[in-house]
């Protein structure tokens, strides 16, 4: 709606076009002072207007957007979590080997110790139980014996 609360357009719709006026060729304004670095002199463009004069200034080239950073394909935490695991493989790999060494050496020498109580429990029982009456000690033979004079002849 329109401020008078109708639909038709107000009755005064004049619209003013402003025109640049030019500066006429004998006033020359200076160019302001752009400092530029000493490795790279920026371009300088030269536009011909329609009315015949030459405008020069510097071109202006659009921001570029700072490249983003590459990634490499596989993450570095995803490359430390895989070696890791291959290390624990390994290291449990290596540890299952080891712990079936020790159980095996300790079966070995088990049986090595039942094998040394058999043989000597063996012979020992083979001299307690020996069949030829010989109980050990000294032997002596008692026969007749004269005594002469306080000495002893047998």
């Amino acid at each position: 709606m329109y401020p008078d609360h109708t639909h038709r357009p107000p009755a005064q719709a004049a619209v003013g076009v402003h025109q640049p006026t030019p500066y006429p060729p004998s006033v020359a304004v200076p160019a302001p002072v752009v400092p530029v670095q000493p490795n790279a002199v920026p371009a300088v463009a030269s536009i011909v207007l329609p009315d015949g004069r030459v405008v020069t200034g510097y071109a202006i080239n659009p921001a570029q957007p700072e490249p983003a950073a590459t990634k490499p394909p596989v993450s570095r935490t995803a490359v430390n979590v895989a070696l890791g695991g291959a290390g624990f493989l390994a290291v449990c790999g290596g540890l299952i080997l080891l712990t079936s060494f020790i159980a095996a050496l300790t079966a070995f020498i088990t049986q090595l110790i039942t094998l040394a109580a058999v043989i000597f429990g063996g012979w020992i029982a083979i001299h307690l139980f020996s069949a030829s009456g010989h109980q050990g000690g000294t032997t002596v033979n008692i026969r007749r014996a004269v005594i002469k004079r306080n000495k002893f002849y047998s």
